[in-house]
């Protein structure tokens, strides 16, 4: 894990081509790429968490890249291409799914919903584009239409899951879906669940194995897709390479691990993994999502370090080093 090609980038914005309106409400602190157009927080980051958990608030992520798909074969199309069964998505069903490299590599993360004339898939800010570049390069002559339509629709999120909203629309949401919240907010409660986010708890080699993305986003007994054959062989012969972990960091350090900051075993200080994600949460104080290396013990101290600075941390599992194994065909 030393080399430069193993840190994660961060997925890149211009932060130039897009400001929420939500942004001229009081309070509103812009957030720092890749977030940057909407707001961190609206002035009380620890109170908008609690309402966002208790279905109160809503959170702008209207930066988010959204891609429609039309035509009759959209369905079984998509099914073709993505790691989810998405042949039968029913109207107003939401799904996740993930298009994958040859090799397995996560490259996009969707969540997907179809309205019984189109899906419609959110992803990643500024990654729009280069998912519908190559979804239009796998057309041939299928009946279907690709379109980037980020500029007429928003992405919001309330305790139910994101719904999409005509961007016009986006300034009368404070009144209709309850108080506002940051994506710090948002940020916190994701990372408390356990749940990666792609550019930021992933990098270029991340395979879907490793960060628990099989149980959300890949159906293992649909038929073949991109990158299908490193899923299946992982999940049949256990031990993905890497595994996502809960960080529970040690509160009296007046100080969250930066994005890429290293983990190292306590004890032996041999370096396992790095932090991708880190938030403050306003039950569980602060925390972060690792991606550490498999067989790293599940009991281990671990602590982080960034610069000066270095923080002691607990694991809480979330992927089983082990995992896959238990599917492995016994021999009579």
């Amino acid at each position: 894990m030393a080399g430069s090609s193993d840190v994660p980038r961060r997925l890149q914005e211009d932060v130039t081509a897009y400001r929420s309106a939500l942004l001229d409400l009081p309070g509103a602190v812009e957030a720092d790429p890749p977030d940057a157009g909407v707001a961190a927080h609206y002035g009380d980051p620890m109170r908008e968490q609690r309402l966002l958990a208790a279905g109160e608030a809503f959170v702008d992520l209207s930066h988010r890249g959204v891609v429609r798909v039309a035509g009759p074969d959209r369905l079984p199309w998509l099914h073709s291409l993505l790691s989810q069964h998405v042949a039968g998505l029913v109207p107003g069903e939401r799904t996740e799914a993930l298009l994958l490299s040859p090799h397995g590599h996560v490259e996009h993360h969707l969540r997907l919903t179809d309205d019984g004339e189109a899906t419609w898939a959110t992803l990643e800010p500024g990654t729009a584009q280069a998912l519908v570049d190559f979804l239009r390069s796998m057309q041939f002559l299928m009946r279907v239409e690709v379109d980037d339509v980020s500029a007429d629709w928003a992405a919001v999120c309330t305790l139910d899951g994101e719904r999409l909203l005509p961007r016009a629309a986006l300034p009368d949401a404070a009144g209709s879906l309850g108080a506002p919240a940051g994506v710090w907010a948002h940020e916190a409660l994701r990372i408390a669940r356990g749940e990666p986010r792609l550019g930021l708890d992933t990098d270029h080699k991340t395979i879907p194995n490793e960060v628990g993305w099989i149980a959300a986003a890949v159906h293992l007994d649909k038929g073949c897709y991109r990158g299908q054959e490193t899923v299946a062989r992982v999940h049949t012969l256990g031990r993905p390479p890497r595994r996502l972990t809960l960080l529970h960091l040690d509160g009296s350090v007046d100080h969250l691990p930066s994005h890429c900051d290293r983990v190292h075993l306590a004890e032996s200080g041999k370096e396992i993994g790095f932090v991708g994600s880190a938030a403050r949460h306003f039950e569980d104080g602060p925390i972060a999502l690792a991606l550490l290396k498999r067989n790293v013990p599940m009991d281990a101290a671990l602590v982080v370090r960034g610069g000066a600075v270095e923080v002691a941390a607990a694991q809480e599992v979330l992927v089983d080093p082990e995992d896959g194994l238990h599917v492995r065909p016994q021999r009579g």
